[in-house]
């Protein structure tokens, strides 16, 4: 039982540390690219009003919903590994 808990321990603290680490890469890279769609266009008026409006629009989309993945899949296959290694 203490090997269970220590397992979901650690494991809950690697994937919080990898969907951190990916949420963040995948932040800047929405970033870099919204500031260089701003360079390439020309576009008139504040630039960072301009970057802030594409990252609230980042804030729901579904890129940033799909690295929630990083938790669901990983928990779904150590539960399906133990539970077909116990009764199957």
């Amino acid at each position: 039982m203490l090997a269970l808990l220590r397992l979901v321990v650690f494991g809950f603290i690697i994937l919080t540390v990898i969907y951190v680490s990916i949420s963040l890469y995948s932040r800047s890279v929405r970033r870099g690219k919204l500031l260089t769609e701003w360079q390439n266009t020309g576009r008139p008026g504040d630039k960072d009003a301009y970057i802030e409006a594409g990252m609230a629009q980042y804030q729901h989309s579904l890129r940033r919903r799909l690295i929630w993945l990083v938790y669901i899949v990983p928990i779904t296959v150590i539960a399906a590994i133990i539970y077909f290694t116990n009764f199957m």
